[in-house]
């Protein structure tokens, strides 16, 4: 582990890769996802809580962008899509477009549809949207 990382543990100790999902590294985001997989984590629900915590733009990007593969089954992975369409960061907020619309969920229009006032992200959701309203998120 990086010398500059913080180490974040659980009761169970087993969150010590945490600290490699700070948008930094690719790299290291991805390792850090495939250990805490491999110790059979929670992501999405790990992910939650780790957005909720963080301070950085890009710790929030990776929480939302981690969660994508699960949005379509995993209700946690869903709410940090639709918690992140709120955030400050533009580009918290195009992250969780991306992930709403991967989940196919067309309950997730009326979330993204307060996006279309803001002039930032309004091209985002107005995307998600077309996805969900067509069903196909090739």
């Amino acid at each position: 582990m990086r010398q500059s990382q913080v180490v974040i543990v659980n009761n169970e100790g087993v969150h010590e890769y945490l600290a490699y999902l700070d948008g930094r590294s690719p790299a290291g985001m991805h390792e850090g996802i495939e250990k805490l997989e491999a110790l059979g984590v929670d992501i999405p629900s790990l992910m939650m809580k780790r957005y909720k915590i963080s301070r950085r733009w890009a710790d929030r990007t990776s929480c939302v962008y981690h969660c994508i593969q699960y949005a379509k089954t995993n209700d946690d992975a869903y709410q940090v899509g639709i918690i992140a369409l709120r955030d400050k960061s533009k580009t918290v907020r195009h992250q969780a477009c991306m992930l709403l619309s991967a989940a196919l969920k067309k309950d997730a229009i009326e979330h993204l549809e307060e996006l279309l006032s803001d002039e930032t992200s309004r091209d985002d959701a107005v995307t998600a949207i077309d996805v969900l309203l067509t069903l196909n998120n090739n």
